[in-house]
């Protein structure tokens, strides 16, 4: 018997993103509203007001998006990707530029950061390529290239608008939505093997010599294959070599700076330059002990010390202010949230709905790591926001657009199986 849409609703997934939203929302009053309100300008003191005012449009977008039937997301996937894809090259013909980036189009009164859409186009693309495939991705390459192709063209216009941050969630998302969809592991490991070396590469040469060495003779034998291992050793050693002529040669002084400044932002030489957000960021984080100093009363970030604390670094405002149990809090909620993602997913049998669940899964965790990482100091400052904490109408459009329609594809799963493969 079919079941009602209405008892299908998740409902506790539903309260987890409101929940989130909540405590970016007090956050982000904190900010704007405290102490630290003196020293900023009219229109930060504002963002309070204006993200509250997108959590209204989200609110009537996940109505709406719940009414939807579920053959209009595969039905509209290319066509969103394809204005995706012209707003992002629109923007970097007549974007305006924000902190560096040109990623933003103006239209009126309205500001929206396109490289963030770009993600919900590119998720539901991915899904409904990867759902019309036969059989397993792993005995189909062709598939996993117009895959990774669809989801490296948005990267490379993001790149080219300068937002090197947002360009590494969807580099990301490569290897997290193929795996889901059932490239080999082996192959996934080979995929992110360059992104952990170039990391060692950064924080410890030998560390990242060690790993490729242990990462070749590892892929050689559990495979039993010699050329895997020379592919190992290639993009791992390779990353690593070339990070080390670029830091020594090829970049220059400031791009080292910006680039090794995380090891050790204390240091004399970065500490009052491309350092000081992360000094900042780390003294408000430590400082706010078990319990945080409480709402409004957190001295770096009402002192204004810690740069973009409403957008970037909104988790240095709850570390300080509510502490380490205040931010284990706000992890367990995106734990949450991740695992009844993966849940919705694997509850949907059709290929399109759990990869679409899968990509959001890549896109959130991709989001949280780099942005907590960048705060704490284990990750360099690249400009990336917290999902559904940080300020940020585009961003929290395309978030819960995402989580919209997975539910939406959760909730009418039974409407998928008519369809087919």
């Amino acid at each position: 018997m079919k079941r009602s849409w209405y008892n299908t609703l998740d409902v506790g997934t539903l309260l987890t993103w409101l929940a989130l939203v909540g405590v970016g929302l007090t956050a982000i009053y904190s900010t704007t509203h405290g102490p630290a309100a003196e020293q900023l300008s009219t229109s930060v003191q504002s963002n309070f007001y204006r993200q509250f005012t997108w959590l209204a449009i989200c609110s009537v977008g996940i109505g709406i998006s719940l009414m939807l039937p579920v053959r209009f997301f595969r039905h509209a996937a290319f066509p969103i990707y394809a204005g995706t894809i012209v707003l992002l090259i629109a923007a970097l013909l007549f974007g305006k530029e924000v902190n560096g980036a040109q990623s933003w189009l103006v239209i009126g009164p309205l500001r929206l950061q396109v490289s963030e859409l770009a993600k919900v186009g590119t998720v539901l693309a991915v899904a409904q390529l990867l759902a019309d495939r036969r059989g397993r991705l792993g005995s189909n390459v062709k598939y996993a290239l117009k895959a990774s192709g669809l989801i490296l063209l948005p990267a490379i216009l993001i790149v080219m608008q300068n937002d090197m941050g947002t360009a590494l969630v969807f580099f990301g998302l490569v290897p997290i939505m193929l795996f889901w969809s059932g490239l080999p592991f082996t192959t996934i490991l080979l995929m992110v093997s360059p992104a952990i070396a170039g990391y060692l590469s950064l924080v410890y040469m030998p560390a990242a010599i060690g790993f490729s060495v242990l990462f070749t003779i590892g892929m050689g034998w559990y495979t039993g294959q010699r050329y895997i291992g020379a592919i190992a050793a290639a993009f791992t050693g390779g990353v690593a070599a070339i990070t080390s002529i670029a830091i020594s040669y090829v970049l220059q002084p400031h791009q080292v700076a910006r680039l090794i400044s995380f090891t050790n932002p204390e240091a004399e030489e970065f500490r009052q330059g491309v350092g000081f957000h992360l000094v900042q960021s780390k003294a408000a984080i430590g400082s706010g002990g078990l319990w945080g100093k409480g709402f409004m009363q957190g001295t770096q970030t009402q002192g204004a010390y810690v740069p973009e604390q409403s957008t970037d670094f909104i988790f240095s405002v709850i570390g300080e202010e509510f502490g380490f149990v205040g931010s284990l809090v706000v992890l367990c909620l995106f734990a949450i949230l991740l695992l009844r993602l993966v849940k919705l997913g694997t509850d949907v049998k059709h290929p399109f709905g759990s990869i679409v669940a899968a990509g959001a899964v890549g896109v959130y965790l991709l989001h949280i790591f780099i942005n907590i990482g960048m705060a704490t100091g284990i990750l360099p400052v690249i400009g990336i926001p917290l999902p559904f904490l940080s300020y940020g109408g585009s961003a929290l459009l395309a978030n819960t657009a995402m989580l919209a329609i997975v539910l939406t594809i959760h909730m009418r799963r039974d409407d998928l199986s008519i369809y087919g493969y």
